[in-house]
């Protein structure tokens, strides 16, 4: 069955190690026939959730920036790839500034399949487990997430050094796979 994935790759780096994952997993999924769809959260203008409870009675934010645009495709994606570099052992910001500003529709982010990629310089694979426990506190607010497969690609800091690893190799795997 054609699923309708959604990537979201939140490094500010253009071709950096978790982009790069990115594409690798589209290639995958690509490959699978299934439609895919990669956004790159640096060519949205998102900004900060001020906490002002509009969206809790209207269900929508009542900023106006390129959030609900995001936050659609979530809503009609099958799948959904999180992908974020790993900055002090924690995700990056643009990352954590999208969820925290799905806020107004997260209820409707329902049913959906998670898929999960981190890169880190840090060649300690647990060195993602903060970032796997940040994740998994989104799904907790989420309608029946699953989970399905994290790729935490340690021992990569500079542009292009997945490259030479063979997490691209399981990213185009798992993308592939995905049924």
């Amino acid at each position: 069955m054609k699923k309708n994935i959604l990537i979201i790759s939140s490094s500010p780096r253009k071709g950096g190690n978790s982009d790069t994952l990115c594409d690798e997993f589209k290639k995958g999924a690509e490959t699978a026939e299934h439609s895919v769809e990669k956004l790159f959260l640096r060519d949205f203008k998102i900004n900060y959730c001020t906490g002002c409870g509009a969206c809790y009675n209207t269900k929508k934010c009542s900023q106006k920036d390129d959030m609900q645009i995001i936050l659609d495709k979530m809503i009609k994606a099958d799948v959904i790839v999180l992908a974020t570099p790993v900055y002090f052992y924690t995700m990056c910001g643009q990352l954590k500034t999208m969820i925290d500003r799905c806020c107004s529709g997260y209820t409707e982010i329902t049913d959906k399949e998670f898929y999960y990629i981190m890169t880190a310089a840090d060649t300690m694979p647990d060195c993602a487990d903060r970032i796997i426990t940040e994740f998994d506190g989104f799904m907790d607010c989420l309608t029946n997430p699953i989970v399905k497969k994290t790729i935490a690609a340690v021992g990569v800091w500079n542009k292009g050094e997945v490259n030479s690893t063979d997490f691209m190799k399981e990213a185009f795997n798992i993308g592939m796979a995905i049924k």
